[in-house]
């Protein structure tokens, strides 16, 4: 299967013309958050995304409202919300979890795991997206302060869940950036998208 992944789009129409582009050879599309500049033309740009004809996947970051991205996904045929939710898609099991991404640990995450590891099935192939960035990786780290910033509730999931993907967003200054945990994939696929295959 082919994603289209990507993040932190905020409203860059220049961008979302290139996920237009890529997604013509995706099967599916991932959105990690912060579609808008806090929900500034938020409708617009779904209904841009619906019209691409693929089945999105979108979680909030921290620029959207969990509820109000919630009901306004629920408009259309081709977004799917995800966020603290899950969907099966040809044996792939895909995880969601937005919000604001600031967090270095998580209590409200570390309670859903306990969830999400309720429903996983032993063959599952696990794709993790979240807004937040995953500590201890490229994603994370910040050469300016030259520290790692990112969450580490979603870190200790991954060690122990093992996905074969994590997408994930927020520090912009990690576009595109890859790394690993343990088997998992770890990528933030920036405002213009990664086309990723999985299998």
């Amino acid at each position: 299967m082919k994603i289209l992944a990507f993040v932190d789009l905020h409203e860059n129409l220049q961008a979302l013309k290139r996920i237009k582009e890529k997604s013509k050879l995706a099967d599916l599309i991932i959105c990690a958050g912060d579609i808008s500049n806090f929900s500034s033309n938020l409708n617009k740009f779904l209904n841009e995304l619906n019209n691409l004809n693929k089945e999105t996947l979108i979680i909030p970051g921290n620029h959207e409202m969990d509820n109000e991205l919630k009901k306004l996904c629920g408009k259309f045929k081709n977004l799917k919300y995800i966020h603290k939710d899950f969907i099966r898609k040809n044996g792939f099991l895909f995880l969601g979890y937005g919000g604001s991404g600031f967090s270095m640990e998580d209590k409200e995450f570390d309670n859903l795991a306990k969830k999400f590891k309720k429903i996983i099935k032993k063959d599952d192939k696990i794709i993790l997206i979240t807004h937040a960035p995953v500590y201890g990786t490229a994603v994370d780290y910040l050469p300016w302060s030259k520290e790692h910033r990112g969450n580490k509730s979603i870190r200790k999931f991954i060690e122990e869940v093992n996905p074969i993907l994590a997408v994930c967003g927020h520090f912009h200054e990690n576009d595109s950036k890859v790394d690993w945990v343990k088997n998992c994939r770890v990528i933030n696929p920036g405002k213009q998208g990664k086309l990723l295959r999985i299998k």
